[in-house]
């Protein structure tokens, strides 16, 4: 008996592997269609019986519609056997093909679920899973798992041969358009990558990536599936970045950095960053707060993630919730340009049927509060970098991680301002000051929440296509509290200051990003914020 688990069906196909001897599995078909097990034991005795009275006359072959027609009842009489009751069934030996340049402990350490399984049931599934995580490995063509009758000295027992066909291109090249969450924004990235270089399904990437407002990384990583034992994957990335923001908050920031990825599962995910940091004010005209944390600065910190996410779809939730949270630590160093804070953020979704044109309500609510430690720290500033901006060309509907957007403010938009330096100089011989605008510095704490009410529209090709109208609200706001401003914070203040805005737009989304076309109205906002009334477009690409 043999089973055949390919890539593309993962299903089981089973043959008769007698070879010209007598078939000793238990899953054995007779010559009237009947599955026999153990129960048979005696039944298959009195047919023994029978075959020895029986004249030694040769019997003619049967024709090959006549012998498939049996095949066929064989194989239908079995699969019926294992929907209805559970065949008892142990793994013999593993046998592995095609891996001259992956190591074997590599691919043994996906097929831990056949070596357990004690059924045909439980064989068939873990098989199908080992299946699909080799080829989530990316380093083989083609995996083909195959179910064979073990010895027949051991009945019960069956052989699984695994077969692999590794790469034949090693070196890949892709691009493509991401969320960059700590940097608010997105970037288009073009990666170069190689598979498998010392057979331990080592991955080696090299990445060059651009965005607005003159964003740009370059880096290099590593990903190991298994690496000595590790129960998770161990991921390195070597990145030199850098960020302008002298639009909106005077400063440029440029770090050479490193992340190391210690633990990593489908809901946590566990990274240490180091990396040196310089903020640089070319322009000379940054704000008091902006200027004195201008210089260098070494980052040092260990950031847990949590994330739950049990929506139906990133692009466009009809059903479902997704809950997110970030805790990270900064000043795990003892130097004294160390930044040391404690950051936390919470992001709660929701998205609630409505049983008609496939309307549905996604609501969601989203906090962050940042504070500094050691010595003096009611004193002490918050790392600019690490403050929440609120705003941005972001739909925060598939965009899950924290408070960013507002619908209908700009990037950095929303949120405490200072003055920046004035400049002056004379005109016939009199002394004038320009006023140089203000720059934002962030907040210690932001909230954030939405509400998204979306519906099919009534042209027929727009809903064969996914495009869809909403209406939808959303509010929020930031907030001081480092150098002592937590004592004068007042909850209902703080209320009453949200910006809120309004709105309906016609959302085409696509495999890779969500694009919106919005009509925006402003409800509230501040005399600094940068947020005003009328059509937009928001791009957004779901957070992984």
């Amino acid at each position: 008996m043999a089973a055949n688990l390919d890539e593309d069906k993962q299903n089981s196909d089973f043959e008769n592997a007698n070879n010209g001897q007598q078939d000793q599995e238990p899953f054995n078909a007779d010559d009237n269609g009947d599955v026999e097990g153990e129960d048979d034991v005696d039944e298959a005795d009195y047919d023994e019986d029978d075959n020895e009275e029986e004249s030694p006359i040769q019997q003619k072959p049967q024709p090959t519609e006549a012998r498939l027609r049996e095949e066929r009842t064989k194989l239908n009489n079995l699969f019926q056997r294992l929907s209805t009751e559970k065949v008892q069934l142990r793994v013999h030996d593993v046998i592995i093909k095609g891996n001259s340049k992956t190591k074997e402990h590599l691919i043994e350490a996906e097929l831990e679920g056949i070596r357990k399984a004690t059924s045909m049931q439980e064989l068939i599934e873990a098989s199908g899973n080992a299946n699909a995580k080799l080829q989530q490995l990316e380093i083989f063509d083609s995996v083909r798992i195959t179910l064979d009758s073990g010895p027949p000295e051991l009945p019960e027992t069956s052989n699984v041969v695994v077969e692999v066909v590794e790469t034949k291109r090693p070196l890949t090249c892709d691009f493509g358009m991401y969320t960059k969450p700590a940097a608010r924004s997105w970037t288009f990235e073009g990666t170069l990558k190689y598979k498998n270089w010392l057979g331990y399904g080592d991955l080696w990437n090299g990445s060059v990536a651009y965005g607005p407002n003159q964003t740009s990384e370059v880096s290099a990583s590593m990903f190991l599936p298994k690496f000595r034992g590790y129960l998770t994957p161990v991921v390195a990335r070597v990145f030199l970045q850098s960020q302008d923001w002298l639009e909106f908050s005077s400063y440029k920031e440029r770090q050479l950095g490193l992340s190391l990825g210690l633990f990593s599962t489908r809901n946590h995910d566990l990274v240490y960053n180091l990396g040196w940091r310089i903020l640089s004010d070319p322009s000379q005209m940054a704000s008091r707060s902006i200027r004195r944390q201008l210089g260098h600065s070494l980052l040092s910190s260990l950031k847990y993630t949590f994330k739950l996410d049990k929506r139906n779809s990133p692009m466009r939730p009809t059903q479902g919730y997704a809950f997110v949270s970030t805790s990270q630590i900064g000043g795990l160093a003892p130097d004294h340009r160390s930044l040391r804070f404690l950051r936390q953020e919470l992001d709660l979704r929701y998205a609630l049927p409505f049983g008609f044109a496939n309307a549905a309500l996604n609501f969601g609510i989203s906090g962050g509060v940042i504070f500094p430690w050691g010595s003096g720290f009611l004193n002490k500033p918050s790392s600019l970098p690490e403050r929440f901006f609120l705003g941005g060309d972001f739909p925060p509907v598939c965009t899950v991680g924290g408070p960013v957007t507002v619908w209908g403010f700009k990037l950095r938009g929303i949120g405490p301002t200072e003055p920046r330096r004035q400049y002056g100089g004379r005109i016939n011989d009199e002394v004038s000051v320009t006023d140089s605008g203000r720059d934002y510095i962030g907040g210690d704490l932001a909230v954030a929440a939405f509400a998204d009410l979306s519906f099919n529209l009534p042209i027929r090709w727009l809903r064969e296509h996914g495009v869809h109208g909403h209406i939808f609200v959303s509010a929020g706001n930031t907030a001081k509290l480092t150098e002592n401003e937590f004592r004068k914070f007042s909850l209902p203040t703080f209320l009453e200051s949200f910006r809120t805005s309004v709105g309906a737009g016609i959302v085409f989304p696509t495999k890779v990003l969500r694009l919106e076309c919005n009509y925006h109205y402003i409800l509230n906002k501040c005399d600094n914020d940068r947020g005003k009334t009328g059509f937009g477009f928001s791009i957004s690409v779901p957070s992984s």
